[in-house]
């Protein structure tokens, strides 16, 4: 079975049976993994490596009748992958209708929720869509927060590092049951698969598994990124400091405590983008992407972007006034020196050039992020030059 940890790391057939009785000679940890160090593992986890950058497209539809065609076209203009994202359509739909009409391109999820679906039905879905992309698929996964799980899905909320955990580890064990043939009995605290019958095994997959990627800003999700899959998804309010002084260093630690090394791991983000080829269309789309920037930086959750700026006080000063409902003053506390921070801001001529030299080195794949208020059509025009000027 392929390699679906990263160098370093071996996919063990047996993880399918994984329990704490497995692999003595290492930590209880690490044998509830079902995981084995290989022999002489250099630690040097180095994500920064200096693979070309792809450029991806965010895959936004109206309809999902829309996505084999659009799915079509934006492969035509030179994109290397299209995303979605668990919003107001089915991600894993819209990618099954894509793969219709994208032949090359990588078709992912940034990311699907990991908890509004059992493992199991995860399984099938990611199984079917490795197949039917041929080997294009990645599964990006995240928890989202406990206000939509509970309240949107009515699921469970408990731990979510801990049950993030066990749904990649669960993942990887039903995989392993299918492609080996082997018996399934997966015996952990959230999740428990002991029955597998050969009827319900899909069709064996020449690709191997989708690799999995996970995305998130807290720093325990992105430790155990590190630690168990294939790529990372940042979320798109970063900034290159935060890239360097927090994810990096927690996606390494993570891989130091497995043993492995981050050869070949993937980070990959949506970077906002303010475009425009007027002064007048700039400065529009510049307060749109403020406006979001405020959401995002009044969030709790995302207070470790601002730290890494010095800027916490912002972000008090924002939860308050989301608390007072006062949205329309917020972006005001946002200054033109923090837009620039979390954005890049230029002509659609110069916008790829931009996205390079601000990313060079820390991501592998990135996508064009207009903020709220642009739409289908806008990000469309723009997107086959900014292409082909990423290309050169």
């Amino acid at each position: 079975l392929r390699r679906c940890w990263g160098a370093g790391f071996n996919f063990d057939p047996m993880l399918s049976q994984c329990n704490a009785k497995s692999y003595p000679e290492i930590g209880p940890r690490a044998r509830a993994r079902g995981l084995r160090p290989q022999a002489g593992i250099a630690l040097e986890n180095q994500v920064t490596e200096r693979r070309p950058m792809q450029l991806d497209a965010l895959f936004r539809v109206t309809s999902p009748a829309e996505a084999p065609g659009l799915a079509a076209r934006y492969e035509d203009y030179g994109i290397s992958g299209l995303w979605t994202a668990e919003k107001d359509h089915d991600p894993h739909l819209l990618l099954a209708l894509a793969a219709t009409g994208a032949k090359r391109a990588t078709l992912g999820t940034a990311i699907a929720l990991a908890f509004n679906r059992s493992p199991m039905s995860l399984a099938y879905t990611a199984w079917d869509l490795q197949t039917q992309s041929e080997g294009r698929y990645v599964l990006g996964l995240g928890t989202q927060v406990r206000a939509h799980i509970e309240r949107r899905f009515s699921a469970q909320w408990e731990r979510p590092a801990e049950r993030l955990r066990e749904v990649i580890l669960s993942l990887r064990a039903i995989w392993s049951s299918w492609a080996n043939r082997t018996p399934l009995n997966f015996e952990g605290e959230f999740y428990k698969f002991n029955l597998m019958t050969p009827e319900f095994v899909p069709p064996p997959l020449p690709q191997g598994p989708p690799p999995i990627y996970v995305g998130a800003v807290n720093p325990r999700v992105t430790k155990l990124a590190g630690e168990l899959c294939d790529g990372f998804h940042v979320h798109p309010f970063h900034s290159a400091a935060f890239l360097k002084q927090t994810v990096i260093p927690n996606l390494e630690a993570g891989a130091h405590a497995a043993g492995r090394t981050l050869e070949n791991f993937t980070l990959c983000s949506s970077a906002f983008c303010i475009v425009g080829d007027s002064s007048e269309e700039l400065a529009e789309v510049r307060e749109s992407v403020r406006r979001q920037l405020a959401f995002y930086a009044s969030t709790k959750a995302y207070r470790a972007v601002l730290e890494a700026h010095g800027w916490e006080d912002v972000g008090d000063r924002l939860a308050l006034m989301a608390r007072e409902k006062k949205w329309r003053e917020m972006p005001g506390l946002i200054t033109d020196a923090m837009v620039d921070e979390f954005a890049v801001s230029g002509t659609t001529s110069e916008i790829a050039g931009l996205l390079k030299q601000k990313y060079d080195g820390l991501l592998q794949r990135v996508a064009i992020n207009y903020g709220p208020d642009a739409g289908i059509a806008r990000h469309d025009e723009r997107l086959r030059a900014i292409a082909a000027a990423f290309r050169c």
